[in-house]
């Protein structure tokens, strides 16, 4: 015996539109099968809710329905019960109340397999590029120009680019007809899912090649190489990229280049090292240097130049040169070169050295009391 529409949502008669679909949304959210997988009794459910709906939500149907139960439903409405709906008739409906998704679950179509025909995209794109880079430091500071061969798909010049037959044409897919789609239907517990899929005969692009290009069998491409000279601003450093906008691969059949993406990565280098814009290096100096002071040649990113070391230097000094670092990128100015001062003490001097030392020592005792020799931690 067929159960009461009314009773299955538990609403009452005089329930308007509004309380009929919040009824409704709650039931197929308790009883979907994503939530009960397997379940039959929820599946059956799920469906009866679903015809219960169907026919309270339609102003006409309830009408008969109202009148003269199920039997008003037969025959002049078209509609025969759960058995008579499809599973698109369901699911449509089902979209309709949740928006396409819900909480939960991800979209509707996807849930499903199926669903609303996607479009056809007409315009292809060729596969973008990546290209590493390394630089030096003095690249980096000055900017360079290089010039870097690549190997990449070029269009076809036989067909130029179209994969066909030089007098040949294309026609439209016998398979999808045009469509670029190919729909299948496969059995549920639901019933009947259509799946719809891009066509494999042609790609998804409605038409093929009525006689392909013996050169490059179709594609409309081959693979190739190509010379470009890529130009490095100053102040790059590793991980920046440069994107050369169609240079990348050519696309199948007359479509847009992809891009060339260039990533810069930055080489050790032998004395230098690089913290943001400013450079660091480390200068030896000897004892006696320290305490007297001098005039050194050091080397920059820009060439040599003269350094004074003040006399009474102490160990790990830093010296800072202004706007001796590198550039900063798309921005004016420089960063600062930092000197890190190194004293260096012989580990093993000459006889000489040592009586030079040995006298040093007593004068310099006399000045160094003993709650001299100690301080706190800096």
């Amino acid at each position: 015996m067929a159960r009461d529409y009314y009773e299955i949502l538990g609403v009452k008669r005089s329930a308007q539109a509004e309380e009929l679909k919040k009824a409704y949304r709650k039931i197929a959210m308790q009883y979907h099968p994503d939530r009960n997988p397997g379940n039959k009794e929820a599946e059956e459910k799920f469906k009866e809710a679903a015809e219960a709906y169907a026919v309270l939500s339609d102003s006409e149907k309830r009408r008969l329905y109202d009148q003269y139960g199920e039997a008003g439903l037969k025959g002049s409405t078209g509609f025969s019960g759960a058995q008579g709906m499809n599973i698109e008739d369901i699911f449509s409906m089902f979209g309709d109340i949740f928006g396409g998704h819900f909480s939960g679950f991800g979209g509707f179509e996807d849930i499903f397999g199926g669903g609303r025909q996607r479009s056809r995209t007409t315009e292809r794109r060729g596969s973008d590029l990546k290209l590493r880079m390394p630089l030096t430091l003095e690249e980096i500071n000055t900017g360079v120009s290089k010039k870097v061969k690549i190997k990449r798909l070029e269009v076809c010049e036989t067909c130029n680019g179209s994969g066909a037959k030089p007098g040949s044409k294309t026609v439209t897919c016998p398979v999808c007809h045009g469509s670029g789609e190919v729909r299948e239907i496969a059995n549920s517990f639901f019933g009947q899912v259509m799946n719809v899929r891009p066509c494999s005969n042609c790609r998804g692009e409605g038409i093929v090649i009525e006689q392909r290009c013996p050169q490059c069998g179709g594609e409309g491409r081959y693979q190739g190489t190509k010379e470009l000279s890529i130009k490095v601003p100053p102040g790059v450093t590793t991980g920046n990229y440069l994107t050369m906008h169609g240079e990348g691969n050519a696309a199948p059949r007359k479509g847009s280049r992809g891009d060339l993406i260039v990533i810069f990565e930055e080489k050790p280098h032998e004395f230098f090292v690089r913290s943001e814009d400013d450079i660091y290096i480390d200068l030896h100096i000897m004892p006696s240097e320290a305490v007297l002071g001098t005039e050194m040649v050091i080397p920059t990113l820009n060439g040599r130049v003269n350094l004074t070391i003040p006399s009474g230097t102490q160990p790990d000094k830093i010296l800072r040169l202004k706007n001796k670092g590198l550039p900063h990128l798309q921005r004016g100015g420089k960063g600062d070169m930092m000197v890190r001062v190194q004293v260096e003490i012989p580990e093993k001097a000459s006889g000489k050295e040592l009586d030079l030392y040995r006298e040093l020592l007593k004068m310099e005792s006399k000045k160094m009391r003993a709650e001299n020799r100690y301080s706190k931690i800096r």
